[in-house]
């Protein structure tokens, strides 16, 4: 309710030349950036301790416990190794948990680096630009169209300046603002005096003091509101909980049944037999549980996140990329997603014809074609130079050739097509040195038209104005017609004729401006005003379209070869939506768009049937956004949805994957989001999607491998336990007195863990996909990570393990099945070498549940680098004495070794055996098809 000269003296603000560059520094140092508040940034040794909130880690830290009773038990003698390894594992993984989380944190802060917005102020007299980041209050804000408004502000002068706030009030229309003071209070909707942070000039210009920066501006609520709304946890992360979840009751059942068979079938005489029992527990809990899991997938989700960021897809949270990968619907922007978002003139219709101009984008590449030929001189010619650069001085825009030679448009993309074809035509130096601005009558929604007035060189500076606007609109204003270097009567006949041509352009999905003049004639100024915009000369109507990307149509083939519909969604006309997505392949040609007053006359019912058949949908508003993503998850999709505008943050908010623009989103988009597209792309989705596969593909890689070698060694000590007689370790050794002799130590089995779950998981884990993986439908929902397939092969290849490393161990020792001649120890160390040995031959295995390990078998480097540093280190177990020592190992002959491959292979041979059944199996099922995916025929 002030007026606009008292706000400026209470803020300090000059109206005229605007703040001084040292003031501003000063506030600008005393008030803070004029940025939304992120969350509170948490200290680095919490978020440290936070990679320990994990099932799997919880049982880690439980066997800490569990081996530091049982060496007090044993009177503190010696080192506590199994302690000192489990910990050490234990940090390593919390370590690189951290490392990994703040370069995904360091690469999101990159992005909004380079996507900083900038505003337009006056400071020491001068106009320039800024980033919005740095206003402070009493700048004084110039505001243009498509604009958006740094800070909240007061106006001091607005001219037809109207303003889209429906991210702040609702509002679908843009509000039409005036500087005049408010004579009561009134609600944020009915401000008119003031414009506010987040929105967008959708018209007109104005100037205004800022007034409120950062968290005080009315967008800093909303801000406020998104920071305390609850995430949803993405699948992967349920998905992981569970196998935390389930392996710890899997371990403390495995224990109990351990031990209370060892209660059993033992003579327990003494303390140093139950601590042997307990350490039996540990050894187990050990070998159940995959230490390296949290932090092969820390690593291996956040190396994925780093090949997309190379793709130009920003991933804020890890587990979001494998979400990405399950998508099976991509809800799609038109403009600027799937479109260039460059406006192009492509046809121009006088009324001595039409013609076509080539080339697409702001480039002014390409030519005026009249009947498949380059239009030359004569009428024709005349009157398209008349219609494109009468357009191009009816508008604000100004194309430019950046440093890199791009070429740019700055202002509107309508506006800015009328230059790139005029200098297409060849006519922009004769109209910059003929023509020069005096006055404007800026466009209104009412009226549909905008003109200027200029002063015609070549015609002794007689004046004339030129309007621009909606062609049947124009029409009404006009008297006469251009015809080459004549002017007609436009009568009944030639005006229909001209509608008609009117409707052929809009029939053909293009938006249609008119371009018409009238001279006003030597002598003074007039007064500008909209009764110039009268008795008007019709010189032409152009066909204006945003054309598609190249790169969209082949990304959406392959979306729609990987099962994965797409939905276009634009607050564009349904003819150009269907249009376009015909183009593009999203839909058929004989395909319908459903407009948002359409979505509002049906029910939930009639809604949620007409989602599953529509993929176009046109004048959409925010709520609708919403409404459609809420109905295809209840018909049980993942979705993926795009969005730029403050509005749409509702709905990525909503959906599984919210995708912000990265070049056109805003601050509150982008933070609502999962995901930011840095080109604003859609084909750089469809590569998210492949490498959220890929990723997806490798954490089933590294979980068959870490779940099928942990499965080996409990089996192989439970069986070795059980079957202690038949395989010849029971009275192995002449003091053993009855009591147990294990298969495999404890120490042997943290080191099998520490060598094989480690560098070999990992490598497993960015294998290059063995399979193609767009050629298979989305993931189901209800589809587990490890499903009943998955566990079969684990507890299959574990079993072969057991029993190779078991009958390995028999036949070195004295009895049992097959009749040995060495010692325990030997026996321990050559079980112990199988056992690793077949560990690093599954890791061949787990590359595919069906193809040949053999398959591209050369392709991951990392993996045989991981395989022959385990099979180095497993030699120097074996063959130095110290560690013999730790580890209870002695030397092995080189027929032992020969003898350890050769049996640790035999999982390699059972594994092609099972695959080649497989393949032959499925080679005669037909190809499933997800009954979510129902498209338009």
């Amino acid at each position: 309710m002030k007026d606009a000269d008292d706000v400026a003296r209470t803020l300090g603000a000059d109206l005229r030349h605007g703040l001084t560059s040292q003031e501003a520094s000063r506030r600008l140092s005393e008030n803070g950036r004029n940025e939304l508040r992120a969350a509170p940034r948490v200290p680095a040794w919490r978020r440290f301790l936070s990679q320990f909130r994990d099932p799997l880690v919880y049982l880690l830290l439980a066997a800490i416990a569990i081996t530091l009773v049982a060496w007090a038990i044993e009177g503190f003698a010696g080192w506590p190794l199994d302690t000192i390894v489990i910990a050490t594992i234990v940090l390593l993984n919390g370590g690189l948990g951290y490392v990994q989380e703040a370069k995904a944190t360091d690469a999101v802060a990159a992005l909004a680096r380079m996507t900083a917005v900038t505003s337009a102020v006056v400071r020491d007299g001068q106009s320039m630009r800024i980033p919005s980041a740095e206003l402070v209050r009493g700048d004084l804000l110039v505001l243009g169209e498509g604009d958006a408004v740094g800070a909240d502000a007061r106006l001091v002068q607005a001219t037809s300046l109207r303003v889209q706030e429906s991210s702040l009030t609702g509002e679908s229309e843009a509000v039409l603002k005036d500087a005049t003071t408010l004579r009561e209070p009134a609600s944020l909707g009915d401000r008119l005096d003031m414009v506010f942070k987040g929105t967008a000039v959708a018209q007109g210009t104005g100037r205004a003091v800022v007034t409120a920066t950062g968290m005080d501006t009315e967008m800093g609520a909303i801000a406020e509101m998104l920071e305390a709304t609850a995430d949803e946890p993405t699948p992967l992360e349920k998905e992981v909980g569970r196998i935390g979840r389930m392996l710890g009751a899997a371990v403390v059942i495995i224990a109990a049944v351990v031990a209370g068979t060892i209660l059993l079938i033992s003579d327990i005489r003494s303390a140093a037999d139950v601590i042997s029992v307990l350490l039996l527990g540990v050894s187990l809990a050990v070998a159940a549980v995959p230490e390296g899991l949290p932090a092969i997938l820390s690593v291996v989700l956040a190396m994925g996140v780093q090949r997309m960021a190379k793709h130009g897809a920003i991933v804020k949270n890890l587990s979001s990329v494998e979400t990405l990968g399950s998508a099976s619907v991509i809800c799609s922007d038109k403009t600027g997603t799937l479109t260039r978002a460059e406006m192009t003139i492509e046809r121009v219709m006088t009324v001595s014809g039409s013609t076509r101009i080539t080339g697409v984008g702001y480039a002014p590449q390409g030519r005026v074609e009249y009947e498949a030929a380059e239009l030359a001189g004569g009428p024709l010619r005349d009157e398209q130079i008349l219609v494109l650069s009468g357009g191009s001085l009816a508008g604000n825009a100004d194309l430019r050739q950046g440093s890199g030679g791009a070429w740019e448009i700055q202002g509107d993309p309508t506006e800015g097509a009328f230059l790139v074809a005029e200098r297409k035509l060849g006519a922009t130096e004769r109209r910059e040195r003929r023509f020069e601005r005096i006055g404007e009558i800026p466009f209104t929604s009412e009226r549909k038209m905008m003109s200027t007035i200029q002063r015609d060189r070549e015609h002794a500076d007689e004046l004339v104005v030129i309007t621009k606007g909606a062609p049947d609109v124009l029409l009404d204003r006009c008297t006469r017609a251009r015809v080459g270097s004549d002017v007609v009567e436009l009568d009944e006949p030639l005006r229909a004729r001209i509608l008609a041509e009117v409707g052929t352009l809009s029939d053909a999905a293009l938006r249609t401006l008119a371009v018409a003049y009238r001279p006003l004639g030597p002598g003074k100024d007039p007064l500008i005003t909209e009764s110039l915009e009268r008795d008007l000369v019709f010189a032409g109507t152009v066909g204006i379209i945003d054309p598609p990307r190249e790169e969209a149509a082949a990304a959406i083939r392959e979306a729609r070869r990987a099962g994965i519909r797409v939905i276009m969604i634009t607050g564009d006309h349904p003819r150009t939506a269907a249009r376009i997505a015909t183009d593009l392949g999203i839909a058929g040609a004989d395909a319908a768009a459903l407009s948002g007053n359409e979505i509002d006359a049906l029910d939930d019912a009639a809604f949620a049937e007409a989602v599953r058949k529509t993929s176009v949908y046109a004048r959409v508003a925010p709520a609708h956004k919403l409404r459609i993503v809420d109905a295809l998850q209840a018909d049980g999709n993942v979705v993926a949805m795009t969005g730029d505008g403050v509005n749409d943050a509702p709905a990525l908010k909503s959906a599984d994957i919210g995708i912000a623009m990265g070049v056109t989103g805003t601050e509150v988009t982008k933070e609502a989001a999962n995901m930011i597209l840095v080109d604003d792309n859609f084909a750089t989705i469809v590569e998210a999607v492949r490498e959220g596969r890929g990723i997806f593909d490798g954490i089933r890689k590294f979980l068959r491998y870490l779940l099928g070698s942990n499965m080996g060694e409990v089996l192989t000590v439970f069986l070795g336990v059980v079957g202690a007689g038949v395989i010849g370790l029971t009275g192995a050794e002449s003091n053993a007195g009855g009591a147990v002799v294990l298969p495999l130590l404890a120490t042997q089995i943290l080191w099998i863990n520490l060598i094989t779950d480690s560098g070999p998981a990992l490598a497993m884990g960015v294998d290059p996909p063995t399979d193609d993986v767009m050629a298979r439908e989305p993931r189901r929902l209800d589809e587990r990570v490890i499903d009943a397939r998955m566990w079969a092969g684990v507890i299959q290849v574990g079993a072969v393990m057991a029993v190779v490393t078991l009958l390995t161990v028999d036949i070195f020792l004295p009895g049992g099945l097959i009749e040995g001649t060495r010692d325990l120890a030997t026996a321990r160390t050559a079980g112990f070498t199988v056992l690793v040995f077949a560990q690093l031959f599954n890791c061949f295995n787990a590359r595919s549940e069906t193809a040949s390990a053999f398959s591209h078998l050369f392709v991951n480097r990392w993996l045989w680098g991981a395989v022959g540093l385990s099979v180095l280190l497993q030699v120097a177990v074996v063959h130095l004495g110290f560690l013999n020592l730790a580890f209870g190992t002695v030397p092995l002959a080189l027929d032992q070794w020969m003898l350890c491959v050769a049996m640790a292979s035999a999982v390699l041979w059972c594994s092609e055996l099972h695959k080649w059944i497989s393949r032959r199996s499925r080679s005669h099922a037909p190809r499933r098809t997800a009954p979510m995916l129902k498209r338009e025929s």
